[in-house]
């Protein structure tokens, strides 16, 4: 299905702050279902005088009306008129008689959407960019309970805002939605003073839970939480003007164990605020859930440090022990063992340093080249490296043996195709979405043709690339041209989330 930007894209009559009000708008759609008991749809002007649908939210507080989505559809020819007499007019307009969808009776409003040129003035676009139709089921006669009243009374007011550009609210800050309370949740009504007019049940049990005793209603919500959270040291500044519903804030209260999410939504009429809608939500779950994860992350964050401590103190011990080594053959296999532990440690570094448990494994090769450079000055050659293309980020489970692989074999490389001499070893690198591409090429003098070497560092390679990462590699000699190594690893098991 086509995002709604693509949707309000392909009619061509759209700026960017246009779509950009429509998502911010669209961030609300379900709690003006769920407010409104009815189902809503998004309604653009299409390039053929008509409409399309971009958007269709059901309720979750009474069975929808439209088992099948109308996203992406051009709009009915029962709504049409409706629709358009409300986007030319700037004016919300309603049904004058029920209006039959399936044999089902509805009644529907239709609502022009406008949008706020500014975060602070009043001035609005001279012509609606949508419209919005409320479909409410009338074939359930029935007296409707003090809660629905409200929260239909409350969606008529979130209506009549967007029909004059007061609703979304630029001034509201944006950020992850985690945890936003719904109506279902918890709907405090408050008047202008932040006296509470209504509170829903869950809403009351909210703060029942948290230490109040007796009704809300009646009551400023102000002075329930300042007593709440009397004796505590530090109290978020935003609380006073969301608890008043002075600004479209959110913010938390705890008390006696119990997390509370709130969210103030001001009224207005004619520019002036007229009360607040106040949505409250239990999280403390929710809550003790982040801090966990916040704790695990850290947790294993310090693991990495010291594992990379760990290891960097193994690479002293055989440092030390290759320079009090008597035999060149057991200094030499010392000091190999030692960067090979010091590759090990730099993919842990880098590991300890985000909370992702994936690294750019292009740092970690350019720290892993700067270990080679010391293999190069120990052995009397002048090696230049060069390295093009990326790697991207790569799981742990990933960076740690190809990190090993390459280490051998840039190594080798230097040691042995470069000996004694100066040269170049080039390392290119080709990354799709299913494959992993390594090629390392030297200028040295090249294998004999047909012969692999047999030395420790060609199985250790051999084990890591086929054994662990289920790829292939390929060792090639051009006669005067040094030796091409090609390393392929799949990346289908990835998880690109």
């Amino acid at each position: 299905m086509s995002t709604l930007s693509d949707l309000v894209s392909a009619q061509g009559r759209f700026s960017e702050a246009d779509i950009e009000w429509l998502h911010l708008l669209i961030g609300d759609w379900q709690l003006l279902a769920d407010l409104a008991f009815a189902d809503i749809v998004l309604w653009v002007p299409s390039a053929d005088d008509s409409f399309v649908a971009v958007s269709h939210a059901r309720p979750s507080s009474s069975a929808t009306l439209f088992y099948r989505d109308f996203v992406g559809q051009p709009i009915k020819p029962e709504w049409k008129k409706q629709v358009t007499d409300a986007f030319d007019s700037g004016q919300i307009v309603d049904s004058s008689a029920p209006d039959w969808y399936e044999e089902t009776p509805t009644r529907v409003r239709a609502v022009p959407v406008f949008r706020r040129l500014t975060t602070t003035g009043s001035e609005v676009t001279e012509h609606p960019i949508a419209v919005i139709t409320k479909h409410t089921n009338l074939s359930e006669a029935r007296t409707p309970s003090r809660q629905e009243l409200t929260f239909n009374e409350c969606a008529n007011e979130l209506f009549r805002m967007i029909a004059v550009g007061d609703f979304p609210d630029l001034s509201a800050p944006s950020g992850p939605r985690r945890g936003a309370p719904r109506a279902s949740d918890g709907l405090v009504r408050l008047d202008v003073d932040g006296i509470v007019t209504f509170a829903s049940p869950n809403g009351l049990s909210a703060f029942n839970r948290m230490g109040f005793s007796g009704e809300l209603e009646g009551e400023s919500l102000a002075e329930v939480t300042t007593q709440l959270l009397s004796g505590k040291l530090i109290v978020d500044e935003s609380l006073p003007l969301v608890v008043t519903g002075r600004a479209p804030w959110r913010t938390d209260i705890e008390a006696r164990g119990v997390t509370v999410t709130l969210r103030a939504i001001p009224i207005r009429e004619r520019g002036e605020r007229v009360g607040a809608i106040v949505l409250c939500r239990d999280v403390t779950e929710l809550r003790h859930q982040e801090r966990e994860l916040i704790t695990k992350d850290a947790t294993i964050r310090e693991i990495h440090h010291r594992v990379k401590n760990n290891l960097q103190t193994v690479a002293s011990l055989l440092r030390i022990q290759a320079r009090r080594s008597h035999s060149e053959e057991a200094r030499e296999s010392l000091s190999q063992a030692m960067r090979r532990v010091e590759a090990i440690a730099v993919v842990h570094d880098t590991l300890s340093e985000g909370l992702a448990q994936s690294v750019n494994f292009d740092v970690v090769f350019e720290r892993v080249l700067r270990l080679i450079a010391e293999v190069a000055s120990t052995h009397g050659t002048k090696a230049h490296t060069r390295f093009t293309g990326s790697f991207g980020a790569l799981p742990s489970a990933y960076a740690t043996p190809l990190a090993l692989a390459l280490t051998e074999l840039v190594t080798n490389a230097v040691e042995h195709g470069l000996a004694d001499r100066e040269g170049t070893v080039d390392i290119v690198v080709e990354r799709t979405d299913d494959q992993l591409k390594v090629e390392v090429r030297d200028n040295g003098g090249g294998l004999p043709e047909g012969r692999v070497g047999a030395g420790l560092g060609t199985q250790i390679v051999r084990t890591l690339i086929q054994g662990e990462l289920s790829g292939t590699i390929d060792w090639h000699t051009v006669t005067g041209s040094g030796t091409e190594v090609t390393i392929e690893i799949p990346l289908t098991w990835i998880d690109r989330d």
